[in-house]
């Protein structure tokens, strides 16, 4: 089953656990990026990291600001 895991202004974050994979979406930059397997495991612990206290949208969308960095895709539609 696909779900939304995050969602902010900036970014949301789906998840495809059949596949242990996740699509991060850049909405200001219309950008995405699909992470799998290990890699998806490494986004899911990064975010977990982050203290409870400093869980918050700025924390999570400035990791995925790092995070995305030079790898994300444009999107475009057909």
């Amino acid at each position: 089953m696909i779900s939304i895991v995050y969602n902010s202004r900036q970014y949301a974050i789906v998840a495809y656990p059949a596949h242990e994979a996740f699509a991060l979406v850049d909405r200001a930059g219309s950008r995405s990026l699909f992470v799998q397997g290990a890699v998806a495991g490494e986004l899911r612990r990064a975010i977990e990291s982050l203290p409870d206290e400093q869980r918050c949208e700025e924390s999570v969308d400035a990791l995925l600001d790092a995070y995305c960095a030079g790898a994300t895709r444009p999107i475009v539609l057909h």
